[in-house]
């Protein structure tokens, strides 16, 4: 009995090009630090400024607070221009899949990684309103709770906004392995998709419900399941 389905932006319902992967690493090493491709990934699907934060102690570099700060403006501004250059888009089928999940009366939310200030402008490009009538129900971004993935409290917010209590109604996921470790602390049903950065079998050693090859499959696999009204 579904009542809820959480999802991830960037790479698991929103093509960004892999500007964000991009524009983290240049952040980072703008600083001196190196990054491992492993650590990039490892860090994608967390707060961005946790990840500054902990792929420069990586990188050899201490993490002072107003470097961090600094960087993350950094970040923000590389977004802003290359957003502008080339704006995100929805990943095929996902739209149709978010709009079929609503018609059988399931809430959709997304969570991301990004402060409310990078996400409103993609969601805004992509006219995704959020809201009664509207495709999205919630939006809960990393700057808006006390810690971001892994932690499960985006996952939470987004129950309390739309009224859900039942973590055994909820899905939740995307595609990092931070997506699926969020699922798994909530308490919830958790989604990998393959349309982002990672593979099945680096996804599948991780706790999860189902691990498909985008977003865009979930109607189908939830198939008829009854809704809590």
């Amino acid at each position: 009995m579904i009542e809820l389905v959480v999802l991830d932006m960037a790479g698991t319902t929103v093509n960004e090009h892999g500007i964000v992967y991009r524009a983290l690493e240049d952040a980072v090493t703008a600083t001196g630090a190196t990054v491992d491709a492993a650590d990039l990934q490892t860090w994608m699907g967390a707060d961005k400024t946790e990840a500054i934060a902990a792929l420069m102690e990586l990188g050899g570099v201490k993490a002072d607070a107003d470097v961090v700060a600094a960087q993350f403006d950094h970040f923000r501004a590389l977004l802003a221009e290359r957003y502008a250059a080339s704006p995100p888009v929805a990943l095929p089928g996902v739209e149709d899949a978010l709009r079929a999940l609503k018609a059988r009366g399931i809430k959709v939310g997304l969570t991301t990684g990004f402060s409310r200030d990078v996400a409103a402008p993609i969601l805004e490009t992509l006219g995704w309103g959020i809201g009664e009538g509207q495709l999205l129900d919630a939006v809960v971004t990393s700057d808006e709770v006390a810690a971001g993935r892994p932690a499960p409290y985006m996952i939470h917010r987004v129950m309390e906004a739309t009224g859900v209590h039942d973590v055994r109604a909820v899905v939740a996921g995307g595609d990092t392995v931070v997506d699926l470790l969020a699922a798994h602390h909530a308490g919830v049903q958790g989604l990998g998709v393959l349309t982002g950065a990672l593979g099945r079998e680096e996804l599948e050693q991780y706790p999860h419900s189902w691990v498909l090859e985008g977003a865009k499959n979930l109607p189908s696999v939830l198939g008829s399941a009854l809704v809590s009204r």
